[in-house]
């Protein structure tokens, strides 16, 4: 190939258009909209799996802009009205297609490399500890997607050489994108309508929402496969000089397809697995966290060492021994799985993930002393009667009333039914007060959370 045909290509064509559509929408999208790739255990720039499929959920939107651009750029020759000029001559087809092919791949490369380059470096500048490079295959089959759909946006315009052509190909992998598109509120990411086999030879992966799950290796190679025919097929259209050389192009996307759906897994617990390294138990003391979030370790041992401390004097022998961080999958709005000798730590509680000092061990004892089967999440709210209930108890087991801090619906409202339950709550007798606790926590633990106003005691 001649480097100075291919800078050329690079300079005057649309192949950097393609580049700069990936990384000028990657960052508008990422900056432009306040969504739960900022805030959470599973932000953007938070942990290097969370990068890679971020990015890698972007192709929702730009794996259908680069194949139309693809397809706008195969029609500069038909434009140009050169093809019988260049059919005539006795360079092969496929080295013709090679430069234009290399050079989107190039401008490609560099844009969604630069996306992640700087993504990755605010990952490794930050707080995590946790590095590993299982997040490489899932970003090189994003890049992968994206020359495969411009390749063969390109050489479905050579052969079918319309103005309608780049916005249909637009719309057939917009199609393809939204009908087999994933969604994140079940346990595991599962297909809205269709077939869950399908859904994974889409290359836009389910938003990532629970901070432990990663691909299978199943679905890389089958994504691989797919891709890679897709990609021989466009090359092969672009290639083609005769109607029968465009007839059998097709035949790599078919095969392609073909190992693909053998290959890949046909439920969801076959694609997505919990990162076994990202959810080994790290501890100090009694307090333990996945080895993902050993950063945050040293902030939690000493208010959740405090916190037992608490419990064991509230308590007795009932109380939990070990703090905790959850770990278990669950759907969205789905009760957690509680267990009675540990405080369970989610840190996509904002209550426990920004908390600090005071009000972190007053949120540990009020959840030790009041577990919620409802979680407190970006997106679930359990509810600040449950908030109400652990401030009261929590005060009682330090001794000193101060609700615990929280981004409330009605902060008045919420402080004022606190201090309410308080006096009530205080007006018991020593022993009537623990015992109170006792039964609440026994209750709590079977998912039968008491109200603000029976907490004093009467009937649930």
């Amino acid at each position: 190939m001649n480097l100075r045909v291919l800078r050329t290509e690079l300079l005057c064509s649309a192949a950097p258009l393609a580049g700069l559509t990936v990384l000028a929408g990657g960052f508008a999208f990422l900056y432009g909209i306040d969504g739960s790739w900022w805030g959470t255990t599973v932000d953007w720039t938070g942990q290097w799996t969370s990068l890679a499929l971020w990015t890698r959920g972007l192709l929702a939107y730009l794996w259908p802009l680069v194949a139309g651009i693809g397809a706008l750029y195969g029609l500069r020759d038909h434009r140009s009205r050169m093809p019988e000029l260049l059919a005539a001559t006795p360079r092969p087809g496929w080295q013709r297609a090679a430069t234009p092919a290399a050079a989107v791949a190039l401008a490609l490369s560099a844009g969604f490399g630069a996306l992640l380059v700087w993504g990755g470096v605010q990952v490794a500048l930050g707080p995590t500890t946790y590095t590993h490079l299982g997040w490489l295959p899932i970003s090189a089959v994003a890049l992968l997607a994206l020359v495969a759909a411009a390749v063969f946006g390109m050489g479905v315009a050579r052969a079918l050489p319309s103005p309608l052509t780049p916005p249909a190909v637009a719309v057939l992998f917009l199609a393809v994108t939204v009908f087999l598109m994933q969604q994140t509120d079940s346990e595991l990411p599962t297909v809205r309508v269709g077939s869950q086999l399908l859904s994974q030879l889409s290359p836009a992966v389910a938003e990532p929402r629970q901070v432990l799950l990663t691909l299978t290796g199943a679905v890389h190679l089958g994504q691989t496969l797919w891709l890679l025919g897709l990609l021989a097929t466009g090359f092969a259209l672009l290639s083609a000089t005769r109607r029968r050389s465009r007839l059998t192009a097709v035949a790599p996307v078919l095969a392609g397809a073909a190992l693909a759906l053998l290959v890949l897994p046909g439920d969801a617990r076959g694609g997505y697995r919990i990162d076994p390294a990202a959810a080994a138990r790290v501890c100090e003391g009694q307090v333990c966290v996945t080895e993902v979030h050993r950063h945050r370790l040293d902030a939690l041992a000493p208010s959740a060492t405090r916190a037992l401390e608490v419990l064991d004097t509230a308590l007795g022998d009932a109380a939990p021994r070990q703090v905790r961080e959850e770990t278990a999958l669950r759907a969205v709005g789905e009760e957690r799985r509680l267990a009675p000798a540990a405080v369970l730590v989610n840190f996509e509680d904002p209550q426990i993930g920004t908390a600090k000092g005071d009000q972190l061990v007053r949120r540990l004892v009020g959840e030790g002393l009041a577990p919620s089967c409802r979680a407190i999440t970006s997106r679930e709210f359990g509810g600040d009667e449950v908030l109400v209930v652990q401030s009261v108890l929590a005060s009682w087991a330090l001794g000193t009333f101060r609700p615990i801090e929280a981004d409330v619906y009605d902060r008045e409202a919420y402080r004022a039914s606190t201090g309410k339950a308080w006096k009530q709550f205080t007006a018991l007798s020593p022993d009537r007060r623990r015992s109170r606790a006792a039964e609440v926590r026994e209750a709590a633990l079977g998912c039968e959370f008491t109200r603000v106003d029976q907490l004093a005691g009467g009937a649930r």
